[in-house]
């Protein structure tokens, strides 16, 4: 009998990814606005009404690709902070990566920011909405590691609050300036900015802030 289940649970697993990759291809390709459920069903060569059994509506579709976006850079996050060895580097590798996430998946991008727009009370456990915020809690505990790293250390000044505050502020920090990255790029040109400009001067400016002093400037 558990062998019976565990394979109905494998068969089901699979049906769900085939759907949340169909929505997620579509997304890439067309933007969330034109995702559609029948477009999903369409593209993942199921009825409507399966897809249905699994995702009661699109906005759950959207909070499983959210939680695939979290876990990537979940993921990204772990690989920068391991490459170096103090915490302020770590947190310059982690900004750097989300960049570099934001630019390599837009529609990652895009979705993290939708779910940041929702205004919702506490998850349901076990839907969709608390994986996705669960992951991002993960996400932060990265950023808050390679803060206190940084305070053990030395390289991060030692009165900076609340860590967890801090994670907010800088991903709040970051987020924006790779919105703009994505969003501005020509009008930034126009002005005689790059992209690389944008950034060396945002790395320099949360370094300056978080050491407190010149010295961490330029790395």
């Amino acid at each position: 009998m558990s062998y019976i289940a565990d394979r109905r649970q494998e068969e089901k697993d699979r049906r769900r990814n085939e759907i949340v990759d169909a929505a997620e291809g579509l997304y890439r390709e067309t933007g969330w606005e034109a995702v559609t459920m029948d477009g999903v069903a369409r593209k993942a060569r199921l009825s409507r009404a399966l897809v249905y059994v699994y995702f009661k509506d699109k906005g759950e579709l959207l909070l499983a690709i959210t939680g695939r976006a979290m876990e990537t850079l979940h993921s990204r996050f772990e690989e920068a902070s391991a490459r170096t060895r103090i915490g302020l580097d770590q947190i310059e590798a982690i900004g750097r990566a989300y960049m570099a996430f934001g630019m390599e998946f837009p529609h990652y991008f895009d979705a993290c920011s939708r779910l940041e727009q929702r205004a919702t009370g506490t998850p349901v456990e076990g839907s969709h909405e608390a994986a996705a915020f669960q992951m991002g809690l993960k996400v932060h505990g990265v950023v808050v590691a390679s803060l206190a790293a940084g305070q053990r250390d030395g390289s991060i000044r030692a009165d900076l609050g609340d860590l967890q505050v801090t994670s907010r502020v800088l991903w709040g920090f970051t987020h924006g300036l790779t919105q703009i990255a994505i969003t501005k790029a020509g009008p930034l040109a126009e002005s005689g900015i790059t992209v690389p400009q944008l950034t060396q001067q945002a790395i320099a400016m949360i370094r300056y802030t978080l050491a407190g002093t010149g010295r961490s400037l330029a790395g």
